[in-house]
């Protein structure tokens, strides 16, 4: 199989895009999200076929087969954004001679989070057990680290092993790594200020002694 550049297959996306049937727009009404990932889908599956030709068809000898494949990949891909579904795919077209599995595929698409700073679950992980106190005071990698932390409990970060305490923090960090991809957007909160509190006033008694003490002093 001949490998195709970067922008080769940029253009590819760029054409099919155009090519794909838009019924929604015609109607002058914006199309739904939904139709945007279905259209996403469609894109990918024509450009896995363009680059992966004989593997394409050896895999989906046929048409209802594929439409069954396409709503698998749909169901399981539309936590992440269009764009990254996108380029998933041309990465995955560009660093393999194979057609892409679905696991292989949100391998691709959790890889190009890095460019958003967030790291994966296990780095996260470890940057949430490292974090010195005060923790919300620290310089995290992304927000929703601290807050998975947070859920989770920085004792059991701190005294659990890791076998126990990862998969507890891998559930929380999962949650807000999804609704980050849906636009979500998140702030470590601010520490509160230090209270200050003004002194109590002093027990009539206590003033009273206080004042004979002074007349004493000063002979008054």
């Amino acid at each position: 199989m001949n490998k195709k550049s970067i922008s080769e297959i940029a253009e590819q996306i760029e054409s099919l895009g155009k090519s794909l049937p838009e019924p929604a727009k015609s109607s002058g009404k914006k199309q739904t999200p939904r139709e945007d990932y279905v259209e996403a889908i469609n894109q990918i599956f024509a450009l896995f076929r363009l680059n992966y030709h004989n593997q394409y068809y050896s895999a989906y000898p046929d048409a209802e087969q594929v439409n069954q494949v396409k709503k698998l990949w749909l169901e399981s891909l539309s936590k992440f954004p269009v764009r990254t579904l996108l380029q998933g795919a041309k990465s995955a077209i560009e660093n393999s001679d194979y057609l892409p599995s679905l696991s292989r595929m949100k391998e691709q698409c959790l890889a190009q989070l890095s460019d958003s700073g967030l790291p994966d679950a296990h780095q996260a992980y470890l940057q949430a057990c490292q974090a010195p106190s005060p923790k919300a005071s620290q310089n995290w990698s992304h927000p929703i680290v601290y807050l998975a932390g947070r859920d989770t409990g920085w004792f059991m970060l701190a005294n659990e092993p890791e076998a126990k305490a990862f998969k507890a923090f891998e559930q929380h960090y999962q949650k807000y790594l999804e609704r980050v991809l849906q636009g979500e957007a998140f702030d470590v909160p601010a520490l509160p200020a230090p209270e200050s509190r003004a002194p109590a006033p002093l027990d009539k008694e206590v003033q009273l002694e206080f004042l004979a003490k002074l007349k004493t002093q000063t002979q008054l």
